[in-house]
C-alpha cells in the first residue's frame, strides 16, 4: 500500500497540489489523469521520492518494492540489454554483482564463504537462478529478440530503448509499479500484451497515459488532478468522463429538471456496474461500483475544445485515385506498388508499424514529396486540408497567436478570430502570445483552428493526437466522427482509429492490405488478415 498524507507541492506561485490526501491499494491499476500541466509526471516523481513536497509525506508498506518506468534513455548505455532489465530489481543485481566479485577471488576468507553463503540464500528467495529467463522472456514480449541481450544499451535504437526500460520496470514481480506514458512507441501487438500483464498484474500499479483505450482497459480507479488536488473515483476513464459530464450537466440544469438527471445517472451507474462484472479486463477482477452513490462523483474543471471541420462545397464522384505508386528515401523503400481508389463517404486509418511510411506517403499525396513511380490523380472537387506530424514551419514567424491564425481567413475581423480562438481554448490575453513560445498541445489546438478555417472536403491528418491532453483528443474525436467529408489519417490512439475509420489499409515497404467497411478491432482480430500482415513483416 502506498499513502500520501497532506501532500502539497508548490514552485514560487505556481500551486500543483494541496493538502493530497490518497491510498493506493493492492490489486487495482489506477490511472493518473489531468490536463496538459497539471502534474502527473512529477506527481509520480513525488511517489517514488525523486521530487520533494513542499509539505506532507509519502508512506509504503514496510519491505515493499517499487518500480518505475526510467524516462533517461541514456542512463544504461554501457550496460547490455539482458542486464539493464534485471537492474529494474536493484538488491538482486546487487547481490549477483557481490556473488561475482567474491567468487573471481583467487583466494576466499572464511568470512567471504560465510557472505557468499548469505548472498546465496538471499539470491534464491529472489528466485534468482530464473532471472535471466524471465528477463529474456519479457524482453521477447516488448518486442526484444534474443540476438539483442548481449548487445549494449548505447547501440539500441531510441524506440528499442524504450521497450527495454518497460522490461526493467515490470521485472520481478515489484510491490508497486509506476508507469508514465508506457504505450509511447510500443505497436499495436506490443500494447495489447501490455495490457493483459497489467490486466493480470496483483499488485499495485499506477499509470499516466494519454491512450483512452489503454487507461479503459486496464484501470480499475481514476485518479483526477484537478482544482489542486487529486480525487479518486471506481471504474475506468470512459466510465470517470461520462459520469463527470453526467454531473456537471446536471448542476448547470435547472431544478426541475435536476431529478431526471439524477435517475439518469443512477441507471447509467447499474449499467457501467453490470457490464464491467461481465467484461475480461481489469475492471471484471476489481471492486465493482455497486456502492458508489451519486454523491461519489465530481465534476471536472477539465474544459473541451470545440472542433467541428465544415466543408465548403461537396465533393464529386472523383476524389484520389493511386496507381502503382512506390517511393523510397535514402535508398529505403517506403512504400511500392500502392493501387488504391478513394471514395466518397471514405474515412481511411493508414497503420503499420513503421511512422515513416506513413509520414512519406501523405508527404506524396500532399505534393511535398516527388513519387519514384506511379501517379496520383486529384477529383477537381477537392479541397484538401494537411496537418503534418511536424509542424514547426508554421510557427516560425515572430508574431501574435491573434494575427498568426488571421493569415488563414478572409474573415479579419478581430471579433471573429478572437471568438475562434476562444472555441480553441485561448482566451484573453492569451490570443497575444508570440507563437514562438506556445507549448506542443497549444499549437496542435492552432494547427486544427487552421484546418477548420479551410472548409476542406478532405482532410489528411498525420499523428494529430500527439502532445494533446484527454480532452482535445476527445473533442478532436468527436469532430472527426461527425466531419462528413473524406478522411485519410495515421494515429497512435487507438479509440480514435476504432471509432472513426471505416476502411483501414495498412502500407508497409514490402507491400499494403486494403479493407473497407471494417473497424480498427475487426481488422486486428481477423485471423486472415493477421496471416497476411505476418508476410508483410516477416523480411523487416
Amino acid at each position: 500500500m502506498i499513502t500520501t498524507n497532506g501532500v502539497s507541492l508548490q514552485y514560487g506561485s505556481q500551486k500543483l497540489f494541496s493538502n493530497v490526501n490518497i491510498t493506493f491499494s493492492q490489486g487495482n491499476c489506477y490511472g493518473l489523469i489531468g490536463a496538459n500541466g497539471s502534474g502527473k509526471s512529477t506527481f509520480l516523481k513525488i511517489l517514488s521520492g525523486d521530487v520533494e513536497t513542499s509539505t506532507g509525506d509519502v508512506f509504503i508498506t514496510p519491505g515493499e518494492r517499487m518500480s518505475v518506468l526510467n524516462q533517461d534513455q541514456f542512463a544504461f548505455d554501457e550496460h547490455t540489454v539482458l542486464n539493464t532489465v534485471i537492474m529494474g530489481h536493484k538488491r538482486l543485481y546487487e547481490i549477483m554483482k557481490e556473488k561475482d566479485a567474491i567468487y573471481a577471488k583467487e583466494d576466499c576468507s572464511n568470512a567471504d564463504g560465510i557472505k557468499v553463503a548469505e548472498l546465496e540464500g538471499e539470491f534464491v528467495e529472489l528466485d534468482g537462478w530464473n532471472a535471466e529467463n524471465n528477463a529474456a522472456k519479457l524482453l521477447n514480449n516488448v518486442g526484444i529478440t534474443k540476438d539483442l541481450l548481449d548487445v549494449y544499451m548505447k547501440h539500441l535504437e531510441g524506440g528499442q530503448k524504450i521497450r527495454v526500460l518497460l522490461a526493467q520496470a515490470l521485472f520481478g514481480n515489484p510491490d508497486i509499479l509506476l508507469l508514465d506514458e508506457p504505450t509511447n512507441h510500443l505497436d499495436v501487438e506490443t500494447s495489447v500484451w501490455l495490457e493483459g500483464f497489467l490486466c493480470n498484474f496483483k499488485n499495485i500499479a499506477i499509470v499516466v497515459s494519454h491512450d483512452r483505450h489503454f487507461l479503459d482497459k486496464v484501470c480499475t480507479h481514476i485518479a483526477d488532478i484537478d482544482y489542486d488536488t487529486i480525487r479518486l473515483s471506481s471504474g475506468n476513464y470512459s466510465f470517470w468522463m461520462q459520469s463527470s459530464q453526467f454531473v456537471l450537466e446536471q448542476r448547470n440544469q435547472s431544478n426541475k429538471k435536476i431529478a431526471q438527471k439524477r435517475k439518469e445517472l443512477e441507471e447509467f451507474i447499474a449499467r457501467f456496474s453490470a457490464n464491467a462484472s461481465k467484461a475480461k479486463q481489469a475492471t471484471s477482477r476489481k471492486k465493482s461500483l455497486d456502492e458508489l452513490v451519486l454523491e461519489d462523483i465530481q465534476p471536472s474543471s477539465r474544459k473541451y475544445p470545440f472542433i467541428n471541420f465544415e466543408q465548403e462545397r461537396d465533393l464529386g464522384n472523383n476524389i484520389l485515385n493511386i496507381e502503382n505508386l512506390s517511393k523510397s528515401l535514402d535508398g529505403q523503400p517506403m512504400f511500392s506498388n500502392l493501387n488504391i481508389t478513394v471514395r466518397k463517404g471514405d474515412k481511411i486509418a493508414f497503420v503499420g508499424h513503421n511512422d515513416l511510411v506513413k509520414t512519406t506517403l501523405f508527404r506524396t499525396l500532399m505534393n511535398e514529396l516527388k513519387a519514384d513511380s506511379g501517379k496520383l490523380t486529384w477529383g477537381v472537387t477537392t479541397k484538401k486540408a494537411y496537418y503534418p506530424k511536424d509542424n514547426t514551419g508554421y510557427f516560425d514567424a515572430n508574431i501574435e497567436l491573434i494575427d498568426w491564425l488571421s493569415q488563414y481567413t478572409d474573415n479579419t475581423e478581430t471579433s471573429f478570430v478572437r471568438g475562434f480562438l476562444g472555441r480553441m481554448l485561448f482566451s484573453g490575453d492569451e490570443v497575444f502570445k508570440n507563437v514562438k513560445v506556445l507549448s506542443g498541445g497549444e499549437k496542435v489546438r492552432c494547427m486544427l483552428a487552421r484546418m477548420m478555417l479551410v472548409g476542406a472536403n478532405v482532410l489528411i491528418l498525420d499523428e494529430p493526437t500527439n502532445h494533446l491532453d484527454l480532452e482535445s483528443i476527445s473533442a478532436l474525436n468527436e469532430g472527426l466522427q461527425k466531419y462528413k467529408g473524406v478522411l485519410l489519417f495515421s494515429s497512435h490512439d487507438h479509440q480514435l482509429v476504432e471509432t472513426t475509420a471505416n476502411r483501414i489499409i495498412e502500407v508497409t515497404p514490402l507491400g499494403y492490405i486494403d479493407r473497407a467497411n471494417t473497424t480498427y478491432d475487426e481488422y486486428l482480430s481477423d485471423k486472415n488478415i493477421e496471416k497476411r500482415r505476418r508476410k508483410l513483416y516477416s523480411n523487416k
